[in-house]
């Protein structure tokens, strides 16, 4: 019984906080997300939000969108203050970048890059000094 007392006395607790919130408290985001090299969309891409502390790292939870097929993925209610968002979509290189909400909407472009060649200690690299001479030996 008192188990149960205590569990609806900290519900009311931290329920307070929420409905003190106006709906002004909240952001639509609207996320476009593009190819780097010819703007098209990308569609399918991965949105991935998070919320980001005053000492800037990354809070539990977090949501993840899909884009359509005209590369739009948009989200209303998000809390204003500092917001972690990272795409990820395959044949990319994964996106990061914090915004910080302050309107009550909000526009994202984001252009996705393809990936970069990968490097190999294998490959000849021109400019780079070869040593082929072999370690002395200590006498």
């Amino acid at each position: 019984m008192r188990l149960l007392v205590l569990g609806i006395a900290l519900g009311a607790v931290f329920a307070l906080p929420l409905r003190a919130q106006d709906e002004e408290d909240s952001a639509l985001l609207n996320f476009l997300v593009i190819k780097d090299y010819n703007g098209k969309p990308v569609r399918n891409a991965s949105v991935v939000m998070h919320p980001v502390n005053k000492q800037g790292r990354q809070g539990r939870g977090g949501l993840e969108l899909k884009t359509d097929a005209d590369g739009k993925a948009s989200f209303d209610g998000a809390p204003y203050g500092k917001l972690r968002v990272q795409v990820l979509a395959q044949g990319f290189q994964t996106f990061g970048a914090d915004y910080n909400i302050d309107k009550p909407t909000l526009d994202i472009t984001i252009k996705m890059k393809r990936p970069g060649e990968q490097y190999s200690i294998y490959d000849d690299h021109p400019g780079e000094k070869k040593d082929d001479a072999k370690p002395q030996e200590k006498q």
